[in-house]
């Protein structure tokens, strides 16, 4: 089928069915996707991995962000950390909805990135949120990275967790969508550990590194504790684009800058088959 007779089955679909409609998202499958922004690297900052930490770890990794540019373009993302976690204690100790916390939780977040865009802010690296997304070709054109905060914005729109009220799209959720979204070359997370474990190494000395893993086989473990938020595995399944996400140990300098140049360090996450 042409590309001219794909969109008019397309446009004859959106005006006749469902949105809902099996055929219209198959149609919608077959048009051409774009990658917006494909050499860029998606770049997740932990909250607690690092900024909590201070300026022993912060520097460093800022030293090592700055030094990347030469080679990569960088877009950074920020977690929330122990601030965001006391907060969500707190809402939800009070009786607040998922929507009220996610919202919390995105204002942390915020925080983090502002600290991290004035630790870059001699180097021209921007912080952008909401609209500013809009200037992220100029602002990486000019200056090779930016600055967001990773939490998603659903705020009161936050998807309802199966159980409980902590909202389950978080800052790694978030910074992966703007991944796949801008069709993004990796999405690496910067952690405190050597990667994804069989079990949490911060208290079980028996954890085992698992130096890569499909989606399907990481679900299938059902292990009681992940490095990145269950979501992200989901969100994989049904991506185009960025169809594996690395974690690396950030602490360990050298480790980022290898992640971006392609060598398998810490943990490699693959969603499967080729879509």
């Amino acid at each position: 089928m042409t590309h001219a007779a794909s969109a008019a089955e397309l446009e004859s679909l959106l005006l006749t069915r469902s949105l809902d409609d099996p055929e219209l998202a198959a149609a919608t499958e077959r048009t051409p996707d774009i990658r917006v922004l494909p050499d860029v690297s998606v770049v997740k900052v932990g909250g607690q991995s690092f900024m909590d930490r201070g300026r022993e770890a912060v520097f460093p990794l800022v030293e090592e962000l700055l030094e990347a540019r030469s080679a990569h373009r960088l877009l950074i993302g920020t977690g929330g950390g122990t601030r965001a976690r006391h907060a969500y204690s707190l809402a939800a100790e009070l009786g607040l909805p998922t929507g009220v916390l996610s919202s919390v939780g995105s204002a942390v977040a915020g925080q983090n990135a502002t600290m991290l865009g004035y630790l870059m802010a001699r180097h021209g690296v921007p912080v952008v949120a909401g609209g500013g997304f809009d200037a992220l070709p100029l602002s990486l054109s000019e200056v090779r990275a930016a600055i967001f905060a990773g939490m998603p914005p659903y705020a009161m729109w936050q998807p309802l967790p199966d159980e409980g009220v902590i909202p389950p799209y978080r800052t790694d959720a978030g910074c992966y969508l703007v991944a796949e979204t801008y069709g993004c070359k990796n999405m690496i997370f910067v952690k405190d550990e050597d990667g994804l474990y069989t079990a949490n190494p911060k208290n079980d000395p028996s954890a085992v590194l698992i130096p890569e893993i499909t989606v399907d086989e990481l679900v299938e473990r059902d292990l009681p504790d992940l490095i990145v938020e269950r979501p992200v595995l989901e969100l994989m399944r049904h991506a185009t684009h960025v169809r594996s996400i690395q974690i690396v140990n950030g602490l360990k300098p050298g480790n980022l800058t290898r992640a971006l140049a392609g060598e398998h360090v810490g943990t490699i996450i693959t969603a499967g088959d080729a879509r």
